[in-house]
């Protein structure tokens, strides 16, 4: 039984490893130029992100396994899915100055590694201290919008900056603070962006409205809470 409950505590951390997988996959897509493709996979990767937590703690990963770091795998792997494929797809997406493309993934990398390596990342109440280095939901926005390329470009470089700002941003599954609501708006965001990928990045103005407001909603709910 003992080996049985080691062996279902390992495949959790292998699940939480298959995000590098759809990492390796999101870039090798994004090199070719597929895009929507490429978002899908950073997509299953938020799954596999929010559904491996509570597989650790229903398995008693830790105390099971303490040879290896759930949360050190963790970070690896989000790094990778949060910052690093999508530092190349805001390089690459022809949407920025061309003389700023690739310094702009630059910044991306190196404010998203700064950030990954704070130890006081979140608050006590589980709202993200700074942008959350989300780079996969802003390269995401970037392909939607299609935004002017000195708009792109100051984009990059203000939630690079708000990165180390003393304020706060909602985590939507932890924040008690309008949790249902939260909950709720999360779910309609993936329903919309799903139906934005299958549709190659161009969902129509109906549903680019929607996704545009659910975005302002998450910038902002955190940003009217006191100070981090």
């Amino acid at each position: 039984m003992a080996n049985f409950e080691r062996i279902r505590a390992f495949t959790v951390h292998i699940f939480t490893a298959s995000g590098a997988a759809l990492a390796l996959l999101a870039m090798i897509l994004a090199t070719g130029g597929h895009w929507a493709a490429m978002f899908l996979c950073l997509g299953l990767a938020l799954v596999v992100d929010g559904a491996d937590g509570p597989m650790a703690r229903a398995f008693d990963v830790q105390n099971l396994l303490p040879r290896w770091s759930g949360d050190t795998l963790d970070l690896v792997v989000d790094f990778t899915t949060y910052v690093f494929v999508p530092a190349y797809a805001i390089s690459a997406s022809g949407l920025l100055p061309q003389w700023l493309a690739i310094p702009a993934g630059i910044v991306v990398v190196i404010s998203g590694a700064l950030y990954f390596a704070d130890r006081e990342m979140k608050t006590k109440d589980n709202y993200f201290r700074g942008f959350p280095a989300v780079w996969n939901l802003a390269a995401f926005y970037l392909y939607l919008l299609e935004p002017p390329e000195w708009a792109a470009a100051i984009a990059v470089v203000v939630l690079a900056a708000l990165s180390f700002a003393p304020i706060r941003f909602l985590h939507p599954l932890r924040v008690q603070h309008w949790k249902a609501i939260n909950i709720a708006l999360l779910a309609l965001w993936a329903v919309l962006a799903f139906v934005t990928v299958v549709e190659n990045l161009s969902p129509g103005i109906y549903i680019t409205i929607l996704l545009s407001v659910i975005a302002v909603y998450f910038f902002v709910v955190g940003l009217l809470r006191t100070p981090a």
